[in-house]
């Protein structure tokens, strides 16, 4: 019966925790501009983001998002919403991304706060809860950041996460679980999961070495040892260079001026190197020393890891050296089921994008081709243009020619 009971009061729990669309943002008009706050921060010149689908896009309305503008800028734009706690619940942040300009260096994640946060004054030190996405930056950065604040101190995730590097339209999402555990998705597909404490350093360590735990002196940690009973043979110490016997003195060699000649010296074929007693099995082996381990005392588990008192506001607050990135489908929910219906969308997105992209590759190829051609065409008629110069010039020569040879007659 307390069983049962147990598995009740779970399940009326769970009940409780209702689903909840916190924060939702697509972009599809300009009501934006009324809630979204531009930084102004003192000393930065931020870039501008603009609405748009981009160059390519699969429905040029539904698609529209916030597109940084302007090469080598700052950019820091936020929004708040009504706070809420994810206590005892799901957290998901999930928002896509798109470099259709081939971005080389600059970030494309978002960040997470609290109700603290000044809008008017975001900027790269402001604190943050979670700062979550992809950041790329030349071929060695490649990487979905996934970074938590805790008790002050942000602190980054201990595994590498590759994020995606063409110019479509790809879906991140994070979720973190009330049980301390999280998953890192792309386009729907988990890419990374396991424990806050496990692939974060929030905590110290459960265990330390024992500080008082010393290796006995008499404790031979060598597996093997050289053989006591091997000795050098009496022909091997050889010098390791010999002057070259095919060497001789040049003719023009004057000891007197160029000193007394010596030969060049070479390899000796027939040095050993240095010699060494072979290596026997050490019968005093006990194999590796292994210290032994306590409870780390400043170790105190937090099984609230997990846990945001206050989810307040969204932003963006990131550097791009090539502009191009559009940010959409803002989304923070304690429903996992609801963000993957919505990012279940990035197919038929990268699709038409695709479609459209090459559509465009195709007809500027032509375009060249043709501005090619008439290029080669007009070239062409300027070297036929040339030889009828050339035909009418030698043909006046000749009428010139044969007018002085007949007043010479």
């Amino acid at each position: 019966m307390r069983t049962f009971g147990t598995a009740l009061a779970v399940l009326s729990v769970a009940a409780l925790v209702a689903a909840e669309i916190y924060f939702e943002e697509g972009f599809k008009d300009d009501s934006w501009q009324k809630t979204w706050v531009q930084s102004e921060h003192k000393g930065v010149e931020y870039g501008k983001f603009e609405q748009t689908a981009g160059k390519f896009f699969n429905d040029a309305e539904a698609d529209k998002g916030l597109q940084t503008s302007q090469d080598a800028r700052f950019y820091a734009l936020s929004t708040k919403f009504k706070p809420f706690s994810n206590k005892d619940d799901n957290l998901v942040i999930q928002f896509s991304v798109k470099h259709e300009q081939n971005i080389d260096c600059g970030g494309g994640y978002l960040k997470v706060f609290d109700c603290s946060v000044d809008q008017k004054d975001l900027h790269g030190d402001t604190p943050y809860l979670v700062m979550f996405g992809p950041d790329i930056c030349g071929p060695g950065t490649k990487k979905v950041h996934v970074i938590f604040s805790y008790k002050g101190k942000n602190h980054l995730i201990n595994k590498d996460i590759r994020c995606k590097d063409d110019v479509y339209t790809h879906f991140y999402t994070l979720i973190v679980k009330a049980d301390n555990s999280y998953e890192v998705l792309i386009d729907n597909e988990k890419v990374e999961s396991g424990s806050l404490e496990d692939d974060w350093d929030f905590l110290p360590p459960k265990k330390i070495k024992d500080p008082e735990a010393k290796k006995p002196e008499e404790w031979d940690d060598r597996a093997t040892i050289a053989d006591p009973d091997d000795t050098k043979p009496e022909d091997w110490d050889k010098p390791e260079h010999i002057p070259d016997p095919d060497a001789t003195k040049p003719d023009d060699w004057d000891d007197e001026m160029d000193g007394e000649w010596e030969p060049p010296m070479i390899d000796n074929p027939e040095y050993k190197g240095e010699w060494k007693p072979k290596q026997i099995d050490n019968p005093s082996y006990k194999g590796v020393w292994v210290h032994p381990e306590i409870d780390n005392p400043e170790y105190t588990e937090d099984k609230d890891l997990y846990l945001r008192e206050e989810v307040c506001g969204v932003g963006l607050d990131l550097w791009q050296v090539k502009a191009g990135t559009i940010f959409d489908n803002f989304l923070i929910t304690n429903d996992i089921e609801a963000a993957n219906k919505a990012a279940a969308s990035f197919k038929e997105t990268q699709e038409g994008e695709k479609k459209i992209k090459e559509a465009q590759e195709a007809e500027e190829r032509k375009k060249a081709e043709d501005e090619a051609k008439a290029a080669e065409d007009a070239k062409d008629d300027e070297d036929l243009d040339d030889e009828d110069d050339e035909d009418s010039h030698a043909g006046q020569a000749t009428e010139i020619d044969e007018e002085e040879g007949h007043d010479e007659l």
